[in-house]
């Protein structure tokens, strides 16, 4: 009897203590990882609640294809979100960040801006980018070599051709320097001269590897990289998690690890003075110093009868042309 009521006892506990933790899954592109370990860790649902793995977009998007479990998917491009949500009403895709490719070059290479097609296309210069197919960051390098083709004929082809692809392909692009990251071993292991990379990567390389620079690419070479997510499920803390994303408080930590943020609006600065436009005439500003300057000048208007039109000429500086008032 004793038994059979300390048994009965325990199933009560057990029934009345809360259900266990809901956990998340997020699997996400590399170039997330630092910013979504953060993201996480300020997550308000805790950081214990939730498992990640990272690596090439296109790869993961793969394993999620084979089974591998995942509530949130973060991709470097749109496309891998897009094709795990089509035909699958209750995924949900959401653009939720940009980035920006850069060059990163040796500075012995004398990289600029107003050089970057000429330096690219020098048989002498060693290529490294990523896997396209595999890894966004390679179709975006791929893009890039799409739009010097507008610029010069047969630039496509010869920066595809020299391009060597190092990094980004999963089992087939193992890292060139254990411990290390992918592009730094790139450099480290002397297998390149320059390398297309994530902007927002770019200060973590500098810092493992002296000698390098980052060069901007020129805008007629710009892509733009748009990160999406998809929402693999309906579970109420996958939601939660890409609200928090999307939030400025999420928008923000993209911002510090060098993400250009979709949802985070800027504070508007003051106005240095007063706006003022003439008719016919461009906008300018009139700075605050220069108002305080005016002579004030006093108009008197009078209004003739209650449906009558008063003119009066205002020779103001800021206006300094006739205005109408009317009394209704």
């Amino acid at each position: 009897m004793r038994h059979r009521i300390a048994g009965c006892f325990i199933a009560l506990v057990m029934l009345a203590s809360p259900a266990l933790a809901e956990t998340l899954q997020v699997v996400g592109a590399g170039s997330l990882t630092d910013a979504f370990t953060d993201l996480i860790r300020r997550f308000p649902a805790g950081a214990d609640t939730i498992a990640t793995e990272f690596g090439p977009s296109g790869l993961m998007r793969e394993k999620i294809e084979l089974g591998m479990n995942a509530d949130l998917f973060a991709s470097a491009d749109m496309e891998q979100a897009r094709r795990l949500a089509a035909g699958r009403p209750e995924r949900s895709v959401i653009h939720f960040t940009r980035n920006r490719l850069c060059v990163i070059a040796r500075s012995a290479v004398g990289l600029t801006p107003a050089n970057m097609l000429d330096r690219l296309l020098d048989p002498s210069v060693r290529l490294a980018t990523s896997t396209p197919g595999a890894d966004p960051g390679g179709d975006y390098a791929w893009a890039v070599f799409a739009r010097a083709e507008s610029i010069r004929a047969g630039a496509r082809a010869a920066l595809e051709a020299k391009a060597q692809r190092l990094y980004g392909g999963g089992a087939r692009t193992p890292l060139l320097v254990p411990g290390k990251g992918a592009v730094e071993g790139i450099f480290l292991a002397g297998r390149a001269d320059v390398s297309l990379a994530y902007c927002s990567g770019a200060p973590a390389i500098l810092r493992e590897v002296p000698g390098l620079a980052v060069v901007p690419l020129p805008a007629e070479l710009s892509v733009g990289p748009a990160y999406g997510m998809a929402l693999l499920n309906t579970k109420p803390l996958t939601a939660r998690f890409a609200t928090f994303i999307m939030s400025e408080a999420g928008q923000a930590v993209l911002k510090t690890h060098g993400f250009d943020p979709v949802g985070l609006v800027e504070p508007v600065p003051a106005s240095p003075g007063l706006l003022v436009q003439r008719t016919g005439q461009a906008l300018h500003m009139l700075s605050f110093e220069r108002l305080a300057a005016l002579k004030p000048i006093t108009q008197r208007v009078s209004f003739d009868g209650p449906r009558r039109t008063a003119e009066r000429m205002d020779r103001s500086p800021v206006v300094g042309r006739a205005c109408r008032f009317r009394r209704d």
